[in-house]
């Protein structure tokens, strides 16, 4: 099977407009010739990829697989055509950044350094102190994106960068690091370190103690990852952070890191920036080079 860019922008075109019609009209393409395209395809396919008796025109169960594809790769197809466009042009901008993941500055500044060598002329800043009122920041160009894993629908345009989990970190002493996974209970006598934020915005809060309604014995506030690190080993508490801030540790034998509950817990990042600033191409560089350092640091 032979399938084309082409092809997916069809897929995804006759499921945003719901009929061939309004689809051949977003493509430029007479209703005949999007008719023929569609049939081909479904030949190579061998199978129907869309019911042809419901209205709106509804996609099969290959259909959406198809259309699963289609919104994976053409926004980076996309992107990337701009970024060439953008680099040719030589165009100048603000990127100034708020941070609701005190651990995130271990992949973010490996991004920006890329990023300024690509956009010489595009201002770039970390406004550490819009961290606690970030999206409203945002709504008010005080900054012009926010990294959260919490998205507000309606707030601004979220872009989802990559996935984690979030993991227990213990003393390699401690009496959890003979537990194969960590339970809300388990917390319950101990001294839980984190990041001086609202509980709403931890991750150890929303996934794991708040649901089962427990409440560790001691809360300390710590600023930086690598002193809660360091905290950790000396067995003065434990903490729930990120997978990736385990990566590349020099001192792995210092430390135990569990799985949260039986099955694990993941979240997902997301780059938060107004919908007029989402198609800008050096927003759309920022992000593909977010997403691809990431990724980069959790497989390291």
């Amino acid at each position: 099977m032979h399938i084309e860019f082409r092809h997916l922008r069809t897929i995804k075109a006759i499921h945003d407009a719901g009929g061939l019609q309004r689809a051949a009209e977003m493509l430029h393409i007479t209703q005949s010739a999007l008719s023929h395209q569609i049939k081909g395809l479904e030949d190579q396919a061998g199978v129907e990829l869309f019911v042809r008796r419901s209205k709106p025109l509804k996609l099969s169960a290959a259909g959406q697989r198809m259309l699963r594809l289609a919104e994976r790769i053409l926004p980076e197809i996309d992107a990337l055509q701009a970024e060439f466009e953008a680099l040719e042009e030589g165009s100048a901008g603000r990127l100034h950044i708020a941070l609701e993941c005190h651990a995130c500055y271990d992949w973010l500044f490996p991004v920006l350094e890329q990023f300024r060598r690509a956009w010489p002329q595009v201002d770039i800043d970390i406004r550490a102190g819009r961290a606690f009122d970030a999206l409203a920041a945002l709504r008010k160009e005080e900054v012009d994106v926010v990294i959260s894993s919490d998205p507000d629908e309606g707030e601004a345009h979220f872009a989802p960068l990559f996935d984690y989990s979030p993991v227990f970190i213990g003393a390699a002493t401690h009496p959890l690091a003979a537990k194969p996974w960590i339970e809300a209970e388990d917390l319950a006598d101990q001294t839980l370190l984190t990041y001086p934020v609202e509980r709403n915005r931890l991750d150890v809060y929303k996934m794991l103690l708040q649901p089962a309604g427990v409440e560790p014995a001691a809360i300390r506030q710590v600023e930086l990852t690598q002193m809660i690190l360091m905290l950790v080993a000396s067995g003065r508490g434990v903490a729930v952070l990120p997978d990736w801030v385990m990566t590349n540790q020099r001192h792995m034998g210092d430390f135990a890191v569990r799985r949260l509950t039986e099955t694990g817990a993941t979240r997902r990042m997301y780059a938060a920036s107004r919908e007029d600033d989402a198609a800008k191409p050096y927003m759309a560089h920022f992000i593909r080079l977010a997403r691809t350092e990431a990724v980069k640091l959790q497989r390291a």
